[in-house]
Order: C-alpha cells, then structure tokens, then sequence
C-alpha cells in the first residue's frame, strides 16, 4: 500500500496550490481520505477529510473556505485546492486513508490511520 503526496511548493501569500494523493495497493474507493500538516515545531494537525463516495467534507476551522478537499477515485486519488494562502499555512502536509470516515475526520486526531504518505513540503512566504 502506497499513498505519494505531491503539488508542494513555494507561494506568496494569497497564493494557491493544489496539492495531490495517489493511492496504489488498496481499493482506494473503499477507504475516506484526509489531510494533515505538520509545521515547524509544532505538532501534526488535522486539516482535512472526504468520505469513500465524495459526499461528506470536513475541515479544520483554520482552512475552511479556503481548502477544498475532493477525490477521482477512477484516478485512485484525492486533492486539496488550497487558496489564499497565509504565511502560517507553511508546512509539510501528508494524505492519509482509513476505512472509516469518523477516524480520519477526528479533528483531535484520536485515531492510529494505517496509511499515509511521505508528505509535501508547502511553504508560504509573505
């Protein structure tokens, strides 16, 4: 099972990025996907999540309306559109995939996912 986060980058802010997951080696469609970050020092935070169909969205109040988060999974990944980037969206942001919406929507991140990816580094200067 394999997860490759790729779309990172430098960007002024109010800039955009759109940020992509490729999922191999699991029925992708089978499992909800989400967004985290990591930034300097800091711990890794929950930024975003989208169920198994696409349906259902979550976010970190720090990103919503400004990130959208959205799946093919004909193509086997999922992407965040991220616009009007800030100097403190500055991290290094991973995909991940579980089963289960409720885990990887956990804005606490209470929850060990199976899967993650390597990670992308997107920084964002001012």
């Amino acid at each position: 099972v394999q997860l490759q986060a790729s779309g990172g980058g430098l960007v002024q802010a109010g800039g955009s990025l759109r940020l992509s997951c490729a999922a191999s080696g699991l029925a992708f469609n089978g499992y909800a996907a989400g967004w985290f970050r990591q930034a300097p020092g800091k711990e890794r935070e929950f930024v975003a999540a989208i169920s198994w169909s696409g349906g259902s969205t979550y976010y970190a109040d720090s990103v919503k309306g400004r990130f959208t988060i959205s799946r093919d999974n004909a193509e086997l990944a999922a992407y965040l559109q991220m616009n009007n980037l800030k100097p403190e969206d500055t991290a290094i942001y991973y995909c991940a995939a579980d089963p289960a919406l409720w885990k990887v929507s956990d804005p606490h991140m209470g929850y060990i996912l199976p899967y993650w990816g390597q990670g992308t580094l997107v920084t964002v200067s001012s």
